[in-house]
């Protein structure tokens, strides 16, 4: 079997370098933020799920049993403590007892004995939330650019890297950043699976692979988004697979069972603390758009909002904008921004963003195709010039 050949030309680069910009946002806030009681609960209880001490009576951590609060976050912010303190005790083994860490000998006494020695905390906790982030970001590119070309990619990009809210839920410890990466990837990979159908067998099995880890994942982040995301991959495969839709079934009920599986292994496969998955009500949601409200109304994001506008403008009136590539991100923005859930706290209209990004990089690539390309070029350059400057002036204020 042949790996696919990676080129890495201009465009790469060029993303390469918006992505290294948003990366230089995110460390300088790190670099001035504190860590937090929030952030010293994500990384207790996310090293107490990899490192498995002795456990309250009835509850997986001594978080509880997280109703309704997906353990995935828990566990990326606990992995890198985890791994730094692996480290330190396979190199105390290595020295003499008498000038080991402790006097007692070792290390191993105590789940907890090494926390004293662990460095670097802050970075180590808020580092793999922003990798998530730029993983998210270079998915974003990647979709633009296959649907609209190179410079829809790269607005949609820009847009994305520039956004006050994406630096702010990057530079911190939680589940929105991650169950946002899993529901884009989860819609994109169903589209992508649902185009493969189209052709032999053999090229279905790693993209139905993808699709149930896309699934499970978004459902260890939050357990709504993943039932969203469920939801759009049925209705969005049945769109796409026209012959093969009697597989579309099949497919999506296999890729359930699997993200079960991957679901219970995010509670170590333990049954009791899993049950709360389905008695927890993190899934209860209802309608409100002030969280939507508060976002197009901040001054931070006014050059979104006017890309935003224009782009809903020429979607309406002209009717090479209306397509499937351009009307599914719209149709997925347009259901998130709306909802709020009801038995814990989190925030879907978040999630609408990466969609709402692609949606805009696709209406803007679609006018600079027409006779009009010089001024939607300056706008965009405008648009994209100014939400920078703004990010990068709003920082200090997220860093607080």
């Amino acid at each position: 079997m042949k790996l696919p050949r990676i080129e890495i030309g201009r465009p790469q680069r060029f993303a390469a370098l918006l992505l290294l910009f948003f990366m230089a946002e995110c460390l300088w806030v790190v670099h001035r933020q504190e860590i937090s009681p929030q952030d010293y609960r994500f990384a207790r209880c996310g090293r107490e799920m990899w490192e498995r001490p002795s456990p309250l009576a009835g509850y997986f951590t001594t978080c509880g049993n997280l109703n309704g609060d997906g353990t995935f976050a828990y566990r990326v912010a606990g992995f890198p403590l985890t791994v730094q303190r692996a480290v330190l005790l396979a190199g105390d083994t290595l020295r003499k007892p008498e000038n080991r860490l402790y006097a007692g000998g070792s290390l191993n006494g105590s789940t907890w004995e090494a926390r004293h020695e662990l460095f670097s905390v802050k970075y180590l906790l808020h580092l793999p939330f922003i990798f998530f982030a730029m993983w998210l970001g270079a998915g974003l590119w990647w979709v633009a650019r296959r649907l609209f070309g190179n410079e829809g990619g790269f607005f949609a990009l820009g847009l994305y890297c520039c956004c006050p809210e994406i630096v702010r839920y990057a530079v911190t410890p939680n589940n929105e950043v991650l169950a946002m990466w899993g529901l884009y990837g989860l819609v994109y990979t169903a589209m992508g699976v649902a185009h493969a159908m189209q052709g032999p067998r053999r090229k279905w099995r790693p993209r139905i692979v993808l699709l149930t880890a896309a699934l499970g994942l978004t459902a260890a982040a939050h357990l709504l988004a993943a039932m969203i995301g469920f939801a759009a991959a049925l209705v969005l495969m049945m769109y796409l697979a026209e012959r093969r839709r009697s597989h579309v079934m099949q497919i999506l009920v296999y890729s359930a069972l699997g993200a079960l599986m991957i679901l219970f292994g995010f509670y170590a496969f333990r049954l009791a603390p899993f049950t709360y998955v389905f008695t927890g009500g993190g899934a209860r949601f209802w309608f409100s758009l002030e969280g939507a409200r508060r976002y197009f109304t901040d001054l931070a994001n006014g050059p979104i909002v006017v890309a935003t506008g224009v782009a809903l403008v020429l979607y309406m009136a002209v009717r090479r904008c209306r397509y499937f590539g351009n009307t599914a991100p719209l149709v997925m923005a347009l259901l998130l921004l709306p909802l709020v859930t009801t038995q814990v706290m989190t925030q879907p209209w978040f999630w609408a963003l990466p969609f709402l990004f692609t949606f805009v990089g696709g209406v803007f690539a679609d006018a600079l195709e027409t006779r009009y390309r010089k001024l939607f070029l300056a706008l965009g350059g405008t648009v994209l010039l100014t939400q920078g400057l703004i990010c990068v002036t709003a920082l200090p204020e997220i860093a607080r």
